[in-house]
């Protein structure tokens, strides 16, 4: 159950909790499926079924947010409103004006709303309160702010931070091909993203590619950087960089796959969540440093 991307966020390390109120504390905003008359409903579900909200693994743990939203096209809603529109000008003999079609189409809405299909997904959440890492499945910052409002309701005064590093991603992973040498136990792979700082944003993707250095520090001669970089860790875990310091298409390497060997479903949800968790923590902690540190709070 590796995560694939990953929004990270730093908790004070060691952040001290109570598993039961932590539970109580989700179960105020626990999943409802929509009614009628919702569009879409938000809450948190047991990661593991039949299970708690909050399950424990070695001290770490591992929360899901579920959301269902109902599909509604507007063209559905516009199509129908129409039609509606049509009856009433054939007997009040005029159009109906603006009031009355913007009436007509919320009456359209709420008609089809029982009516239109629904899809759920599921959002999971690792929190590490031994070394202070809330880390969040999600593959761009809005899904990921999802989960942290929700989070922030449930849990008063939550001591949460973004994780910042002393030197600049962008800056760093450029000086990594510049030099054609990753930082001490990495290595770079074969997919990048160079971006002129520029208007006109010029962009330059390899996917699969090979990094020639030539051609990388022309790229970087004519003033682009990295934006993306795909490295791969302790030939233990492959991933891609970002400048805002998210990790994404994370994929644990055979070295590391090979290890779980549980059929048992429930095991191995646990075996699976515990090793990436010693992992992803180790991988972190070399990211950090190769990034400069982290940057104190003042």
């Amino acid at each position: 159950m590796w995560f694939k991307n990953l929004q990270i966020y730093r908790l004070p390390a060691p952040w001290k909790f109570d598993i039961e109120q932590l539970t109580a504390q989700l179960a105020t905003q626990a999943f409802q499926p929509c009614s009628n008359s919702e569009m879409q409903s938000q809450g948190w579900i047991a990661p593991r079924q039949n299970g708690d909200l909050v399950h424990s693994v070695n001290r770490q743990l591992l929360l899901q947010l579920s959301t269902e939203r109902k599909l509604l096209p507007n063209s559905v809603i516009n199509q129908v409103t129409k039609a509606r529109a049509l009856e009433v000008e054939e007997q009040q003999g005029f159009k109906p004006g603006r009031k009355l079609l913007k009436e007509l189409k919320e009456q359209v809405t709420e008609e089809l709303m029982p009516r239109a299909f629904s899809i759920q997904r599921a959002t999971a959440v690792w929190i590490d309160p031994v070394n202070g890492w809330l880390v969040i499945d999600a593959s761009s910052p809005s899904r990921s702010d999802e989960v942290l409002k929700l989070l922030l309701k449930c849990i008063d005064q939550l001591p949460l931070e973004s994780l910042r590093v002393n030197l600049s991603p962008l800056g760093a992973m450029t000086d990594w091909l510049a030099g054609n040498e990753a930082p001490a136990g990495f290595t770079i792979d074969q997919d990048t993203e160079l971006r002129s700082s520029a208007e006109s944003k010029a962009t330059v993707r390899y996917v699969r590619h090979t990094l020639d250095p030539k051609e990388i520090a022309s790229h970087i001669a004519g003033g682009k950087q990295c934006t993306k970089l795909a490295l791969t860790w302790a030939d233990k875990v492959s991933f891609v960089l970002t400048e805002n310091l998210a990790i994404k298409r994370v994929q644990a390497l055979d070295v590391l796959t090979e290890k779980s060997d549980s059929h048992h479903e429930d095991e191995k949800l646990d075996g699976d969540f515990a090793l990436m968790c010693g992992e992803l923590n180790q991988l972190f902690g070399d990211l950090v440093l190769a990034l400069g540190g982290e940057t104190k709070p003042e």
